[in-house]
């Protein structure tokens, strides 16, 4: 099922529970999800899909941080709750050990020794990753695996 039709069950289901923070979550990602395909003019694709989910749930991090570093936990809480919804929809993240297994094969396939090189390692290694670690966490392995 594509992700919108999952969407769009789940928040039926969400509105027939009476469950305010899921269904609020499931509109505000529906609703980019449109605005994201009135301004392409086209259906989205599964990649665009995890793309659209992935910079929420970046979005509601950032929010989390200032929540928090304002000292605002009542709403940080609540952003806590909406990611949570926004990652259920997202594949599984990897666990560090196959992430570090990844990032050894592309250094390898690659041919990577150095700080250096990490310019080569990023561009083959993001899309294989594709949503299933954030961007730091795979920076911070690709640059323990170059300098170990």
């Amino acid at each position: 099922m594509a992700l919108k039709e999952q969407l769009q069950s789940d928040l039926k289901e969400a509105m027939i529970a009476r469950d305010e923070v899921r269904r609020d979550t499931i509109r505000f990602v529906l609703s980019n999800l449109k605005n994201v395909e009135i301004d392409q003019r086209s259906p989205l694709t599964a990649e665009q899909d995890l793309a659209l989910l992935n910079r929420v749930a970046k979005r509601l991090i950032e929010a989390i941080d200032q929540y928090e570093a304002a000292n605002r936990t009542d709403l940080a809480n609540k952003e806590k709750a909406q990611l949570e919804i926004v990652k259920s929809y997202l594949p599984a993240e990897f666990g560090d050990e196959e992430l570090n297994a990844l990032v050894a094969a592309v250094v390898a396939e690659v041919g990577a020794s150095t700080a250096k090189d990490m310019g080569k390692v990023m561009p083959v290694l993001l899309p294989r990753v594709a949503g299933r670690a954030d961007g730091k966490r795979v920076s911070n392995a690709v640059r323990a695996a170059l300098q170990g």
